[in-house]
């Protein structure tokens, strides 16, 4: 089990200090919003040039002009991302120009109501898994470039609800449930990474996945209103405290950044952490069920995702 110096309330400006990524890329989905904001403030603080990558450029240049002017760091720039467009990825990786040495598959869809892409894959499969794999499939060459890369794919124990199911990844023979959806589009980030590294550890890159915490953010607006009240009722009877935007980066920052991280992947963390592995979720926020962490699970949903990208691009 890999431990660090960190915790469950350290914050990722704590975890970047010290880290010096001057000269160096990173790409931040999501980064518009909720962790992904300060996911990317915290690598800016280590003097790396900052892509936020996301679907509201206007709201990402807001957010790359403040992260500028909290930081110092002029590196700072938005791009249009939409991880449901697969034409949106692949416009992405093709202006990408030079290595990348940090992609953080931050950016995610929960609970959305039933819904499909112009592809036919169900949203929460395709935003969640598919379009990070295709990202990360595009910009492999990038990451194999800087020689000691990482991705860092934000999971949620919220796999436990589901593994991937290969007979019906799209709910076409089952009720759509979008728990049961997000629960497997989150399994697949974890097997994306275990995988990841198996195929490109030898190029330099590993990917760990992670759980950032018990947060509430925009990710929870698809929730009905009386569950989500319920929710946040029952967590603060517990005596449960949610973290603050600051202390759900951490985890991120801290496999996109951390020396004693060095060739570590396939892996699943929380709280700074690796995750013990567990048969059932613990108070619903910790622990890795096995199903997420499966290699032969993991080299079938790669072969599965090629297949889709390859019958899904325009003109095959």
């Amino acid at each position: 089990m890999t431990t660090t110096a960190f915790g469950a309330t350290s914050t990722a400006s704590e975890v970047v200090e010290g880290v010096d990524l001057a000269g160096r890329a990173v790409v931040v989905t999501g980064a518009a919003s909720g962790i992904g904001v300060e996911t990317a403030r915290a690598l800016a603080l280590t003097g790396a040039d900052v892509t936020l990558a996301v679907r509201d450029v206007a709201a990402g240049g807001r957010v790359a002009a403040d992260i500028t002017a909290t930081t110092g760091n002029r590196g700072v720039r938005a791009a249009a991302l939409d991880l449901a467009d697969i034409a949106s990825v692949e416009a992405f990786t093709r202006a990408w120009r030079g290595p990348l040495h940090v992609l953080v598959n931050n950016a995610g869809v929960m609970f959305t109501p039933e819904s499909y892409t112009a592809a036919g894959w169900e949203l929460q499969f395709a935003t969640n898994h598919m379009g990070h794999f295709a990202l990360a499939l595009g910009l492999h060459p990038a990451l194999a470039a800087d020689g000691s890369a990482r991705v860092v794919s934000v999971s949620s124990s919220g796999h436990a609800s589901s593994p991937v199911v290969f007979d019906d990844l799209f709910f076409d023979r089952r009720p759509y449930d979008p728990g049961l959806a997000y629960g497997q589009s989150k399994t697949a980030n974890v097997l994306f990474s275990v995988e990841a590294t198996r195929r490109w550890a030898a190029d330099g890159i590993t990917s760990n996945a992670l759980m950032p915490g018990g947060i509430w953010t925009n990710l929870q607006r698809h929730w009905d209103p009386a569950v989500l009240a319920a929710t946040k009722a029952r967590v603060a009877e517990a005596g449960m405290v949610p973290k603050t935007a600051e202390q759900g980066a951490a985890t991120s920052v801290l496999l996109a950044t951390s020396p004693a991280l060095a060739g570590v992947g396939g892996r699943y963390f929380e709280d700074c952490h690796e995750a013990e592995v567990v048969a059932e979720v613990v108070d619903g926020v910790h622990g890795v069920l096995e199903h997420a962490l499966d290699p032969v699970a993991a080299t079938r949903l790669w072969e599965v995702s090629l297949e889709l990208l390859r019958t899904s691009s325009p003109g095959r």
